[in-house]
């Protein structure tokens, strides 16, 4: 027996959707705030809530922190062979084909010329949608020619890390790109030509382990992960709890691995500044 009538039928017993477009919003990882898309470019990819900083590709970068327009790309035909003809879940040559269809790029790093407030600079950008970033004979062929660029121009060098680590599909022909890389710093660095590393979220491996902890000047973004092994690695290693923050920019600022954390939107301002320093 129903003691109570509703008299009035306030609430449709129909659901009631919301007409929301696809594709346009963002959910921040850091702390779940929801966020149209338009809002954040606005932003430079940064969550108004929290201060997160999403990751984003080379074009983005570009945009940040090159004067508008005058970015020139080159070597960009340059693309990755699989001369191992490696297989694992499926080919290397599907996965680069994948990658290529997906992003839009030919491979993991855009690299050329550009002007930071009206200065030159040789610029090399990394893309972690590109198999996670990873260091092919390729990335670590354009870094090596943007690095020979800087030293014949003899104009400063800005790179953008953002990687996974080596590219496992390509075994020793990855390995080979730390010590090729390396080499190419070490004449720039007898030139007295300056070399400006900026580490995004995530730079580990062995792009950490050669030019993007090499700058004269490594610059971090706020919370990003930096460092070789991955904390899982370490932590099972070691067989011990790692330190909170372990691997993040302020831990490594506070123990002296980098030399300043800068906010995505003070990076141009930052570099612009050490390139007038230097100058």
């Amino acid at each position: 027996m129903s003691w109570f009538k509703r008299s009035k039928k306030n609430i449709s017993p129909d659901s009631v959707k919301l007409d929301i477009p696809g594709g346009q919003w963002e959910k921040c990882k850091n702390c779940g705030e929801i966020i149209h898309k338009k809002q954040l470019t606005q932003n430079l990819w940064i969550c108004p809530k929290c201060d997160y900083h999403f990751r984003i590709g080379s074009d983005e970068y570009i945009s940040i922190l090159l004067d508008s327009g005058s970015f020139k790309e080159t070597n960009k035909k340059i693309e990755s062979a699989d001369p191992l003809e490696f297989v694992d879940s499926k080919k290397y040559s599907d996965r680069l084909r994948s990658a290529k269809e997906k992003t839009g790029l030919k491979d993991a790093v855009k690299t050329g010329t550009g002007k930071i407030d009206g200065r030159k600079v040789s610029f090399a950008c990394m893309d972690f949608r590109f198999i996670g970033g990873s260091m092919g004979s390729v990335v670590g062929e354009k870094i090596a020619r943007a690095i020979a660029l800087a030293y014949n121009q003899k104009i400063p060098l800005l790179i953008v890390s953002q990687s996974g680590g080596a590219r496992m599909m390509e075994a020793a022909y990855s390995l080979m790109q730390m010590a090729k890389t390396s080499a190419q710093l070490g004449r720039l660095a007898e030139a007295k030509i300056p070399y400006i590393s900026i580490l995004t979220d995530p730079t580990t491996g062995g792009v950490t382990a050669s030019y993007a902890m090499l700058g004269d000047f490594n610059i971090a973004e706020p919370n990003a992960l930096i460092g070789f092994a991955g904390p899982r690695v370490i932590r099972e290693t070691i067989g011990k709890d790692l330190p909170k923050g372990f691997q993040r920019s302020e831990f490594l600022l506070e123990h002296g691995f980098i030399d300043f954390i800068a906010h995505r939107k003070e990076l141009k301002s930052k570099v612009s500044q050490l390139l007038g320093l230097i100058d």
